[in-house]
């Protein structure tokens, strides 16, 4: 027969299971602490305290360098946000590379990607942050030099552009999706060719995929098509392959080009203002998403393909 507990043994009963869930709770609390990936780090550059998030794989190896991916945000968003959309700490996880996401300046906050100043600040500074934050990430960890890649979202994409003409010497190659890719051509001047990966949907009304000029901001967008042929051009590609449309996705390469530097473009028919592979549930008020291909993955597969080219 069970003996019934009197109610001060119920009550140092109750305490102990409130004691063991109490200690449970802490521990679950310590333990997501000594394992966390992600952080937010700061730095200083041009005089400025700038930021980026920082995700480091379970799998990071001190002792094996390292691929870098930073990722770049669009117009009025933060890396709180391109962290989910662009899902590259899934491939951190699978793959051990070490993603990065970082934080443009102003209000809203915003990259700049064209040849003009706009309350003192220009492109160039954004150029030197990178610069700066590629070399505090190398101090702090086994980075490979040969394997560190750029991409971004519309603004982001743009940026991405600019540090492939002005950082071509430290960036192995880029990638874009709906990107804004305003910055001159006749003062971009990479020194070697850089590959470049590019995904834009048809329907994209915020960076048209024929290109627009803006006059009230002084913008000019170039046909995308045309933007991606011009810069194979200037990678003297040998050799155009086109797939055409099946659903609704087609596509271009560029290859056999100098020192390796293939361009790719995807063009996703009907897609929208987004980021393809994402669920359209995240990025509906931007368009349709594709969920036929998945832009992060294929950025992935691209850049490695195309680590930085020995020196000479």
């Amino acid at each position: 027969m069970k003996r019934k507990l009197t109610l001060g043994q119920q009550y140092l009963r109750d305490i102990a299971i409130l004691m063991v869930i109490a200690l449970g709770i802490f521990l679950f609390i310590k333990i997501k602490a000594w394992t966390a990936e992600t952080s937010n780090v700061k730095l200083t550059s041009s005089g400025e305290d700038r930021s980026y998030q920082l995700y480091v794989p379970k799998s990071y190896d001190p002792k094996t360098p390292a691929p870098l991916v930073i990722s770049l945000h669009g117009y009025s968003s933060k890396p709180s946000d391109m962290a989910p959309y662009s899902r590259w700490n899934d491939l951190a996880d699978e793959e051990g590379l070490i993603a990065v996401y970082p934080l443009a300046s102003g209000s809203p906050t915003h990259w700049h990607t064209s040849a003009n100043t706009f309350y003192g600040r220009n492109a160039q500074m954004d150029v030197l942050f990178f610069s700066d934050l590629i070399d505090q990430l190398e101090e702090s960890y086994n980075i490979d030099p040969s394997r560190i890649y750029v991409n971004g979202h519309s603004n982001g994409g743009g940026m991405s552009h600019v540090l492939a003409c002005n950082l071509a010497d430290r960036i192995a190659a880029i990638g874009g999706v709906a990107g804004a890719y305003d910055y001159p051509s006749d003062i971009c001047s990479p020194s070697r060719p850089v590959p470049f990966i590019a995904f834009h949907g048809t329907e994209d009304t915020t960076v048209q995929y024929k290109g627009e000029v803006i006059s009230k901001y002084n913008i000019s967008y170039p046909s995308v098509p045309e933007f991606i042929k011009a810069w194979a051009e200037r990678n003297q590609c040998a050799e155009l392959t086109t797939v055409p449309q099946e659903g609704e996705i087609s596509s271009v390469s560029y290859s056999h080009c100098s020192q390796n530097a293939d361009v790719e473009l995807y063009t996703i028919h009907g897609g929208g203002h987004t980021w393809p592979g994402t669920p359209s549930d995240a990025s509906s008020a931007m368009g349709y998403s594709t969920q036929r291909i998945d832009a992060t993955r294929l950025m992935w597969q691209f850049f490695e393909k195309h680590p930085l080219p020995a020196s000479e």
